[in-house]
């Protein structure tokens, strides 16, 4: 297939490249220099050849905004992004599949949260998701074109960003605290197994949750990352954390803040049953291919 990549230089996207490449021509968008269509597209549109599948996963995430320029950056490079790309097609692909994210349900606690769930996410990068995804599911109706949006969880691989990337690098130092015993659970995914199943998403539609099913705790994940680097877990109560949560608030560079706390206290889960049964989705367990 032609496929058109957005995001190739992100997380998940690098998988997707690597995934891909051999077996499928990939024209890559972005804003620097090692795309093959070099634009900003929450500043302009495209110019595209005949594509069989976009696959859009360029988007703004992993930072807590502190100002109002920084939440419209949310919008401009979520939706407005989202809006120059589709404006931008004029041959239909076969398919359009849109990287989401579970936390367009706004939820900090939860288990086996299904698709079916209220969008109640209030953040800008929830909102700005949501809008994207109705001006989506609009276009792909109007259009005529199949649409499949991915709403995903914490991703898991080498080098990750944000909340996992954070407990990684503090593990590795020697400052990582667990909370309490850890019990809280957490939906999880391989960035790899997402990228090897895109491809056969080719004849289906519809908005998917994908994760590992195991959902495993926090205990069970940093006990994980801390075999591999030959470290000990220690724990402490939320109390002093949350002393400590108080000095990233105002350090960006500061391993933990009040947001990554609440992350770490409450289960939140997803359901990806729905997936399971319609698409054939049978990922691997995460914490087994934690460093691959």
């Amino acid at each position: 297939m032609k496929i058109l990549l957005t995001g190739a230089s992100g997380f998940l996207g690098k998988s997707m490249l690597s995934s891909w490449s051999s077996q499928h021509e990939v024209i890559t968008l972005g804003r620097d220099e090692s795309n093959l269509i070099q634009i900003d597209l929450s500043r302009e549109k495209p110019s595209l050849p005949t594509l069989d599948m976009v696959v859009h996963a360029a988007g703004k995430a992993h930072i807590v905004p502190k100002t109002d320029q920084e939440k419209q950056e949310f919008y401009e490079v979520n939706l407005q992004g989202t809006r120059h790309l589709l404006e931008a097609i004029t041959e239909l692909p076969r398919l359009f599949v849109f990287i989401s994210t579970v936390a367009v349900y706004g939820l900090e606690e939860g288990n086996l949260i299904s698709e079916e769930a209220p969008l109640n996410g209030t953040s800008p990068y929830a909102e700005s998701k949501i809008q994207a995804e109705q001006y989506l599911i609009r276009w792909g109706q109007k259009m005529g074109v199949p649409v499949v949006i991915l709403r995903l969880p914490l991703i898991v691989g080498p080098n990750p960003p944000g909340n996992l990337g954070a407990m990684i690098h503090a593990v590795r130092k020697g400052f990582y605290f667990r909370l309490g015993s850890g019990e809280a659970r957490k939906s999880m995914v391989l960035a790899k197994d997402v990228a090897d199943f895109i491809p056969s998403l080719l004849g289906h539609e519809g908005i998917f949750n994908l994760c590992d099913g195991a959902h495993p705790s926090l205990a069970e994940l940093d006990q994980k990352i801390a075999d591999h680097y030959g470290k000990k877990v220690r724990s402490i109560s939320e109390k002093p954390l949350s002393y400590l949560a108080k000095i990233g608030d105002f350090l960006p560079f500061f391993p933990l803040n009040s947001y990554r706390l609440g992350k770490l206290a409450n289960t939140l889960t997803f359901d990806d049953q729905k997936a399971r049964k319609e698409l054939g989705w049978n990922p691997r367990y995460t914490l087994d291919n934690l460093f691959e």
